[in-house]
């Protein structure tokens, strides 16, 4: 099955979109997510003039000798754009193998573990009350799992919470928009939320939150104590990871799940907090840590030491990322979760998929290969546009972790 073509498609149907299409010399397509949200020519260059040209004529059953060749042949590794181009990259061949054998993707990897994958939604508002009545929306779409984020009094934005109400998107301007943060302002906020989100829910639906990078180890431990009462399924990347060893003190100070990785690249970034059981999750998504072969190995590392998935979802990801995603979850042991936030109807045309959601789970889909593609000539249509994600600034003006 030798590759012929490789095409990199750059689309914004509602946000911006890097896809990889490699055709064969059979006829069949694979396609891949290359999406960096706010560095997205990046990689699509990268593509275009690095690798690109070292596909066509290679055997595009050869996953795991192209991700080698890739990685270890550019001398220079890791990072967020080299790994997402390997990734796409990586989903493309998958998406091939799969369809030359004639079996969804998960089939290859193992078959089942289990019959849908758990999704969690976003509720958020601007107060305590409109995040919770929007938990409850979930709740009564029959989502088993809710991620709560609500505004913080006395700051004027906080990250999770929509400009306007239904889907959020971050990257939502041509240069960064400047946020203020308080963390002692945060930190009283958020106890009095999940106590409200118990009282409306109870204790049927799982509960998560994001602090999105932005506390100290100690802060982090002390929110986390200040949860225990109300048992949330996770607290998200509390604290910046590049210093894997802080997350000890949070381990020291609190028994609330810890969850961590939609910024990793590697196994690199997360070893030490594996192997030590500094996290309860790891949530390394397929595009950004170098596609479905090095996820796989990041998950059986992570179950070797008890530690579970919890792959990163968001709309910064295609429809081709959130297909990978789902067959990588349907096959590991070890699956936690899944992040799953709706495209819009823009995408959603855009990328025709196979997957599909019901009573709180998705399900990949049984068509042939990942089960979902790109329609070239409507992503056509909605040419790429600057768009930055935003910068954080503490209240006297210095910069803070976004």
């Amino acid at each position: 099955m030798t590759i012929t073509a490789a095409r990199v498609i750059t689309t914004c149907p509602g946000r911006n979109f890097v896809t990889l299409k490699l055709e064969t010399r059979g006829g069949l397509t694979g396609v891949g997510d290359a999406t960096l949200n706010g560095r997205e020519l990046s990689v699509a260059s990268y593509l275009v003039d690095h690798i690109v040209p070292l596909l066509i004529g290679r055997d595009a059953h050869r996953v795991e000798d192209t991700w080698q060749y890739l990685y270890k042949g550019a001398y220079w590794r890791r990072g967020p754009v080299t790994m997402s181009a390997i990734a796409a990259v990586d989903m493309a061949l998958w998406d091939l193998k799969a369809k030359a054998a004639g079996l969804p993707l998960y089939q290859l990897l193992g078959g089942a573990c289990r019959e849908n994958v758990m999704v969690y939604g976003h509720a958020n508002g601007v107060t305590v009350e409109e995040t919770v009545a929007e938990a409850k929306r979930y709740a009564d779409l029959g989502y088993r799992a809710i991620r709560l984020q609500s505004g913080v009094p006395g700051l004027a934005s906080t990250y999770g919470v929509s400009k306007t109400f239904g889907y959020y998107e971050p990257a939502d301007a041509a240069l960064p928009t400047e946020n203020l943060w308080s963390s002692e302002k945060y930190l009283r906020s958020v106890a009095p939320l999940f106590e409200a989100a118990r009282e409306t829910l109870g204790w049927d639906v799982h509960l998560l939150h994001d602090i999105h990078h932005r506390l100290t180890p100690m802060e982090a431990g002390r929110l986390g104590k200040d949860l225990e009462p109300y048992r949330p399924f996770w607290l998200e990347d509390p604290t910046p990871a590049e210093n894997q060893a802080a997350f000890r003190q949070i381990r020291q100070h609190t028994t609330t799940p810890i969850a961590v990785g939609e910024i990793f690249n590697t196994i690199w970034d997360c070893k030490q907090l594996i192997e030590e059981q500094l996290i309860d999750y790891i949530r390394a998504t397929v595009v950004h840590a170098g596609g479905i072969t090095h996820l796989r190995r990041i998950a059986a590392l992570a179950d070797l030491y008890g530690v579970r998935t919890g792959c990163h979802g968001a709309t910064d990801l295609s429809p081709v990322s959130m297909a990978a995603a789902l067959h990588f979850d349907l096959s590991v042991p070890n699956f936690g979760i899944q992040e799953y936030m709706r495209h819009t109807a823009e995408t959603d045309a855009v990328f025709p998929h196979a997957y599909s959601f019901a009573d709180g789970a998705l399900h990949p889909g049984e068509a042939p290969g990942l089960g979902v593609d790109i329609d070239e000539a409507l992503a056509a249509e909605h040419p790429y546009r600057p768009a930055y994600l935003p910068v954080n600034r503490l209240e006297d003006g210095s910069m803070h972790s976004w």
